[in-house]
């Protein structure tokens, strides 16, 4: 335990070298944190993540250094289960979360003794910073004691911090898809159509940007603007004409100008 009573967090572990362990790795240095050791079964991606951090790395889960006093676990759904075993070997009185938005915190359950979540919900691209002082943390806890201190930890490197079960955590993720995987793809569309026709994507950042703006100022409903609100027929069977040489296309936008119409 800390001065403060809190557990101590000092040493840490960083498990997984993708976007997320990029970001959260820096910002934990950047706050004052010892980065210990950054394993990943990638060698290119830990000597990268390990070098920013100036830290050592490993590739063997094995090799893990076993006297840090937190270990988070930055790695993809599917590979949790598997590390979680010989990670917590290394130092099972460690405190141990995943960041991971999708997972339950009870994939710990019966392996650690201390852990939980610290779910930062936000895009992160290895090429971009990220200002942690404007990204919400989502965290759980196995006890108090535990919630109370990932809460200082993302306290400590800026972020907004709420708890949230498991349960409202799954929500959280997909509603994050939505607004942000979801729309980024119709970014992605928007560009082939333009490039397609000699346009620059450029000529939609204003649009963009203002749409965002206003969802910081109505709720997106009110938003809510285009030929799918007010269900204009004539406009709509004309971009349905446009798009006859893209089915695909045609039925994702068929579908979803009815999904605006019913919502509004």
């Amino acid at each position: 335990m800390t001065a403060k009573g809190l557990l101590s967090t000092e040493k840490i572990v960083l498990v997984g070298a993708g976007n997320v362990a990029t970001h959260l790795g820096t910002a934990l240095r950047g706050a004052g944190y010892a980065v210990l050791q950054v394993f990943s079964r990638t060698e290119e991606s830990a000597s990268a993540l390990a070098g920013k951090l100036n830290c050592p790395y490993t590739t063997d889960i094995n090799q893990v250094v076993p006297d840090a006093e937190l270990y988070v676990v930055s790695v993809k759904d599917a590979v949790l289960a598997e590390v979680i075993p010989p990670l917590v070997r290394r130092n099972p009185k460690a405190l141990f979360v995943h960041t991971a938005g999708s997972m339950p915190m009870d994939v710990w359950k019966g392996e650690a003794v201390r852990y939980g979540v610290l779910y930062p919900m936000q895009t992160f691209s290895k090429s971009r910073a990220v200002d942690f002082s404007t990204v919400p943390f989502f965290i759980e806890g196995s006890g108090r004691e535990e919630a109370e201190a990932l809460k200082a930890v993302a306290e400590r490197i800026g972020g907004k911090v709420y708890e949230a079960t498991s349960e409202q955590r799954r929500y959280l993720h997909i509603a994050a898809v939505f607004a942000c995987n979801f729309t980024n793809h119709m970014y992605a569309l928007a560009h082939r159509l333009l490039d397609s026709h000699g346009l620059p994507f450029e000529v939609m950042l204003p649009l963009i940007d203002e749409t965002a703006r206003k969802v910081h100022e109505l709720p997106p409903l009110e938003a809510q603007t285009g030929p799918a609100r007010r269900y204009d027929e004539n406009v709509i069977g004309k971009h349905l004409e446009m798009l006859a040489d893209e089915p695909r296309l045609a039925e994702l936008y068929e579908k979803i100008s009815q999904s605006i119409h019913r919502l509004a």
